[in-house]
């Protein structure tokens, strides 16, 4: 893991936050840049994440928080709906009462996540992805992403448990599992 400095602002001022500032938290699965943490706003803590080919969030539904999702780079298969059924294995077949069904987001794709609203992203691309994320109120994605990308960093398996505990402490309810399965090189 890997720490930037964070770009700070007087209280009688406003934040700016260049291009590849804010501290950055670096795993094999997945890059997260604060921009704007619970320090900073009373609102929202706000994000520049790196998702790379493989990675997938796992189905799941905060109680209190809202977040917002707004694709910069690449491709995210994304999911926003209660569906008829909830499947424990995997959230890409899932389909909402009204027929909403898992999309691929592209480039300027926002999605909106109200509290109780199932989500989940994935990349099944084979490039990296990137988004900017907000989440409301702060700081509960800092402190969750801080932690779950120490997790991340752990050499071996993904702790799966670990995570289910992280996440129950940070308003995280997992429906389906967080999965980080790198695509393996094609061989000539």
């Amino acid at each position: 893991m890997t720490a930037h400095p964070l770009v700070t602002a007087a209280s009688d001022s406003g934040l700016v936050v260049p291009p590849g500032e804010g501290r950055t938290l670096r795993a094999a699965a997945q890059d997260v840049t604060f921009k704007v943490t619970g320090g900073q706003s009373r609102f929202s803590s706000s994000f520049e994440v790196r998702v790379p080919p493989g990675f997938d969030v796992g189905a799941h539904v905060h109680a209190r928080s809202e977040e917002l999702f707004y694709v910069l780079e690449g491709e995210l298969d994304v999911l926003a709906f209660e569906p008829r059924v909830r499947t424990a294995d995997s959230w890409r077949g899932w389909q909402s009462p009204r027929g909403d069904r898992v999309v691929r987001a592209t480039p300027g794709t926002v999605i909106l996540v109200p509290p109780g609203c199932p989500h989940a992203f994935a990349n099944s691309s084979g490039a990296p992805a990137r988004m900017f994320f907000q989440s409301s109120p702060p700081p509960d994605h800092e402190r969750y992403f801080e932690e779950l990308l120490e997790i991340l960093s752990a050499d071996g398996p993904v702790d799966h448990e670990a995570i289910a505990a992280l996440r129950r402490r940070y308003d995280i309810e997992q429906l389906t599992p967080l999965r980080h399965d790198p695509p393996t090189p094609s061989r000539p």
